[in-house]
Formats: structure tokens, sequence, C-alpha cells
């Protein structure tokens, strides 16, 4: 056979090879993922809507005259924010975050904003990660995020004492979206390995909550933090799903449809069974909460339900192909949707 008839049956077989490709991504919808989950109950997911609220206020200059409040408000008494940090106070080793004394609710928290692509000391955050570069308990982290949540914890670990030895009846809570869900993600995990320089206080009062994470632990932590780390993921969010390292996802973001897509094609052609059996290989951390909003091939959006598990396969290991996916990211549409969810009693 001449090399002039190879060429056209090679440019066959890639192309039907690709439409199988493109077929089967677009078949694929979020909410295949979580469809054996279990449905939450209301009373778990009760705090998802209110930690929303707190984090969306730490971009706030003044609570007291608010300028992006949602519609009805954070539901925040100023007088009980106890200190709040912004990058000047953080020298931009973090993001801003604030500490507030919920005494309706019991609860110490501690709220980290998200990424501001503005801030280069953000994106270099990000940036400051290689696979399998950082161990910790036995598997592995971020490195850039660990490094912020060693940062807070040193600086605020003797302020958060005090709060849960004055407030013993309180939980500890920690909570933030994108950059910040992940900074607290390794938080949680230091505060509960040194829970001695926070007064000895008990596992089960302390826990996490990570709005729109990015993958930042290995699976078998992800498992055993499943107790204190709780993970909330809208629709078709991209973030907890992108496999490829953080570092390609900004330096990229000129051509994000592009990496999207390569990203996609990876998945495909990795076998699960192997992406399982490398321990380096990081995910969203912890309980996973599926916010589904959407059903396949419908424009309507319909009553928000909100499935949970601690799964081991399925981790959002696929991107999904979504015009949501940018959007399902934002923490306003996650305090939306899950504000509606819980009226619908989740």
């Amino acid at each position: 056979m001449s090399v002039a008839c190879c060429v056209p049956l090679v440019e066959c077989v890639s192309c039907l090879a690709c439409i199988r490709w493109v077929w089967k991504k677009f078949l694929y919808t979020a909410g295949k993922e979580s469809e054996n989950w279990g449905l939450a109950t209301a009373s778990e997911f009760e705090p998802v809507p209110r930690l929303c609220k707190y984090i969306l206020s730490v971009y706030e200059d003044d609570l007291r005259n608010p300028m992006w409040a949602p519609h009805g408000g954070y539901g925040m008494n100023p007088d009980w924010m106890l200190m709040k940090k912004d990058y000047a106070d953080t020298e931009g080793k973090v993001s801003p975050y604030m500490i507030y004394l919920d005494h309706d609710n019991e609860d110490v928290v501690l709220a980290i904003r998200g990424l501001n692509m503005g801030k280069e000391t953000d994106i270099l955050m990000l940036l400051d990660n290689k696979l399998g570069q950082t161990t910790f308990d036995g598997g592995y982290v971020h490195n850039g995020l660990l490094k912020a949540a060693q940062y807070v914890l040193e600086e605020e670990c003797e302020a958060l004492r005090e709060l849960v030895k004055k407030y013993p009846d309180y939980s500890l809570t920690f909570a933030g979206h994108s950059l910040g869900a992940g900074v607290v993600t390794l938080l949680t995990m230091l505060a509960v390995k040194n829970r001695d320089k926070l007064g000895y206080i008990e596992r089960k009062r302390i826990r996490c909550f990570a709005i729109a994470p990015a993958r930042c632990i290995s699976l078998n932590l992800a498992v055993r933090y499943a107790d204190v780390i709780n993970s909330v993921v809208l629709q078709d969010d991209f973030l907890p799903r992108t496999t490829v390292a953080l570092q390609h996802v900004y330096k990229s973001l000129f051509c994000f449809p592009c990496l999207l897509c390569i990203t996609c094609l990876k998945d495909t052609c990795t076998v699960e069974e192997k992406m399982l059996q490398d321990p380096r290989r990081l995910y969203a951390p912890g309980r996973l909460y599926h916010i589904i909003v959407r059903k396949p091939f419908r424009c309507k959006r319909i009553t928000p339900l909100v499935r949970t598990a601690v799964p081991v396969d399925g981790r959002f290991e696929h991107m999904v192909l979504s015009c949501n996916i940018t959007s399902d990211h934002a923490i306003i549409w996650i305090l939306q949707e899950s504000e509606k969810a819980l009226d619908c009693s989740v």
C-alpha cells in the first residue's frame, strides 16, 4: 500500500476517534458521578449558605456599610467580628481572612476569601506545587496551600486557643472558597494534628467547609479526614475536576477552552484504575456535597438537590463539557443555589 493511500486512512481513523471522544464527553454530565450518592439532610447542609455569606463578607471593607451584600444581607453582627486581615497584613502569604464569633450558632469561624487574579501572590501560591513535592501525615498535599495554612495557624493559634477555651461548647469552623478552600483544608488538617496548640480541642469540635475547592490532598487523606472536612461543589464547576497542574491552568488562561479540551482528552485516555493507583494524585478533600441544579440536555434549572458521599472512585475525576463550568465556580451562585436547596429541605 502506498504512502498516499495510508494518509487518508490515518486521517479517517483519527477523525472517528475524535468524534467518539467528543460524543462520550458530551454524554458525560455532572450528575452522572453522584447519581448513586445519598441525599444530604437539611441539618448537615444547613451551615453552607451561612458560611458562604461569611466568606463573601471578607471582601467588604466595612460590614456596617456593605457594598456587595447579597439579598437579605450577610446576617452578621459587625460587633462579633474579632479581626480581619487583608493583603497588607499578611504580606501576601495568604488571601484576606477574618475571625468571626457566631454566638447565634455557637461557632468560632475563620473564613478565607477566594483567588484574586489581580494579586500576583495568590497566583504564585497556586503555582508553588509539583506532583509529589510535599508529604503530610502519610499522604501528599499542595505545597503552596500548606505553607499558607501554616502561616495562618502560626498567626492565629493563640487567639483561637483562647476562644475555644472561653467557649467550650462552640465549634471551631474553617471555611473558604476556591483558593481559600484549599488553604482551610490544609489548615483544618494542621489543627487536627496540632490540637495541643489549640488547647487540646476535641476533634469532633473541629470542622471545615471547603466551597469549590482545588484538588489539594491525596486520596488517602481525603478519606481519612472526611469526618471533619466537607467539600461543596456546584454542578459543573471546573476547579474540583481540574487534574492538570494548576500552574498550567493559570498560565493558559488566554486559551482556557484549549486547556480544558486537552485535559478532557488526557482524562479520557487514562484508565481510572491507573489514576487511583498513583498515591501522589491530588483530589477534592473530605466528604463531598454535590449541588445539582440542571438535568442533562435541558436549559431550564430544576429544584436544587444535594447528594453526598465519601467516594473513593468517582471523586470528580473527569471534566464536564458545559457552558457553566466557570459560572458554577462563583461563590454567589453557590450561595443562591445552596439557599434554594436548603429551603426545599435539601
